[in-house]
């Protein structure tokens, strides 16, 4: 094989590459960073309120944050690969979900002096409002043949009134410290809490995918639901699973949200979260409308998207702003990942090739 031959066939498997597009991005945002402020990527070990060794620094505000963003990322992704569609209501039911943990720790008093039930139980209770969130919208959309995004904007709207509902339009407050572990630090670990918390998600995620087959069928379902059915799988309850997935990855956020602060702001907490985990999906090279998945790319991809919105902080862009910034990545992404644009880009890097060949030849 020719030296242009090889060139071009590296490159069309790099470009090919699910996994090309985030790192790419996040090259794109390093380089940025690197050249505006060299000491963006300074880590610095001090101390917090309670005297415990932290580490600080935008690095670990993304690696915090993020976090929380790719478990959202993990349960869209199964989502929009097996219905074609996306969950626009996981923000109100992160609210819904912390507002059920702070009502089973708080109980009647919305100002406790001590737990009501441990934090563990809570915990799980938040889970099974999660999961009944979740096979509400999965029930709208795999038997009532609803397309999800008009699905979901049920909860979308409702559900912060919920959350509200739930704690009688109280804020309570949870002043039992170790609560603030979930969504802090835990004493003598310097690494934000909600890494390890996703951290153990994506473990039982791959676990999930690599000894189940859940991986093959929400592929094969998102891809051809017809072809899957005469395959014998069943379409309805594969679409219904992956609604109640990202139910339980909801409830998992939500515990790391109100965690944070101890405290719930109805309105104002995971405000605009499933348009970054939509995102996140798509920045992954994931189709939105289904089939074929890379979890990886996903997870990748909303560390990437806050990472974006850690730089835009860093440049002052005010927070109402945000959603005009991310809008360009969006149309950015959309218009690369085109068939018209790449068989552009990949016949410009073919007529390139052929060109320094012949300057070689001659």
């Amino acid at each position: 094989m020719s030296t242009a031959k090889q060139k071009e066939s590296f490159f069309r498997r790099l470009v090919s590459n699910q996994m090309f597009i985030p790192l790419i991005e996040l090259l794109l945002l390093a380089v940025i960073n690197l050249i505006n402020d060299p000491s963006f990527f300074k880590i610095t070990l001090g101390t917090n309120t309670a005297g415990f060794p932290v580490l600080s620094g935008y690095l670990i505000t993304i690696l915090d944050y993020g976090s929380e963003l790719a478990i959202l990322a993990i349960g869209m992704t199964l989502v929009t690969a097996a219905s074609g569609g996306q969950d626009i209501s996981v923000g109100a039911g992160i609210a819904i979900t912390g507002s059920v943990i702070l009502r089973m720790l708080c109980g009647r008093n919305s100002r406790p002096d001590e737990l009501q039930m441990p934090i563990i139980c809570a915990f799980l209770i938040a889970v099974l409002a999660g999961m009944i969130a979740g096979a509400f919208n999965g029930l709208l959309v795999s038997w009532f043949k609803i397309q999800p995004m008009v699905a979901t904007l049920i909860l979308f709207t409702a559900g912060r009134s919920i959350a509200a509902w739930i704690n009688n339009n109280e804020l309570p407050i949870v002043s039992e410290p170790s609560f603030g572990y979930f969504g802090n630090f835990i004493p003598g670990i310097p690494v934000p809490t909600p890494f390890f918390i996703a951290l153990a998600v994506m473990i039982v995620t791959a676990l999930l995918l690599k000894f189940t087959n859940l991986g093959l069928y929400v592929q094969a379902v998102g891809i051809n639901a017809q072809s899957s059915r005469l395959n014998g799988l069943n379409p309805t309850l594969i679409k219904f699973m992956t609604f109640v997935l990202l139910g339980i990855c909801v409830a998992v956020a939500g515990l790391i949200k109100v965690s944070r602060l101890s405290t719930i702001n109805y309105s104002v907490v995971a405000k605009d979260i499933e348009m970054d985990a939509i995102l996140a999906v798509a920045l992954g090279g994931n189709s939105l409308s289904g089939g074929k998945f890379n979890m990886t790319a996903s997870i990748i991809g909303a560390y990437v998207i806050q990472f974006l919105t850690t730089t835009l902080y860093k440049f002052n862009v005010k927070s109402t702003a945000l959603p005009a910034y991310k809008a360009v990545v969006v149309i950015l992404l959309v218009v690369f990942s085109a068939p018209v644009v790449r068989e552009f880009m990949s016949a410009k890097w073919k007529q390139l090739i052929s060109n320094k060949a012949k300057k070689e030849v001659a």
